[in-house]
């Protein structure tokens, strides 16, 4: 929900059928998935797959921008591997998260910072802040 005080970025915009076992497309065609149960073969990609993804990416724009406000160059072959697990309990379904960034070339102590500042800037993190668990780590 925005207020009158945010200004609107973009908005992305999907139609999916047959939920787990359908297919998602984006309203301007660029995304045009199959969507499958996890543990089943062929082709397709689950939301748990698609949700990693998605903040992997989100993350390190959030890494670029904290690297900048502390001066530090990040190297062309930033990595972050996202696993987001779906888990079930006496509560029923949730999710939790691990991030392992890889920052080559950046000592562990500056990459742990950026990370942690990008942590606090990412709109998937602040998201998912409180209701999930979260594992960050630095490669």
């Amino acid at each position: 929900m925005t207020t009158t005080q945010d200004k609107l970025l973009y908005t992305g915009r999907t139609h999916t059928t047959g939920g787990r076992g359908g297919a998602a497309r984006s309203d301007d065609g660029r995304l045009d998935v199959t969507l499958t149960r996890f543990g089943t073969v062929g082709p397709g990609t689950n939301p748990e797959q698609l949700f990693a993804a998605g903040w992997s990416a989100c993350f390190m724009g959030a890494m670029a921008r904290a690297a900048q406000v502390q001066g530090v160059r990040l190297p062309a072959d930033l990595a972050v591997d996202a696993e987001v697990d779906l888990v079930e309990g006496s509560d029923g379904f949730k999710l939790a998260a691990r991030l392992r960034v890889h920052v080559p070339g950046v000592p562990h102590d500056t990459a742990l910072a950026i990370v942690e500042a990008a942590h606090q800037l990412c709109p998937y993190s602040k998201a998912t802040r409180g209701n999930i668990q979260v594992a960050l780590s630095v490669a």
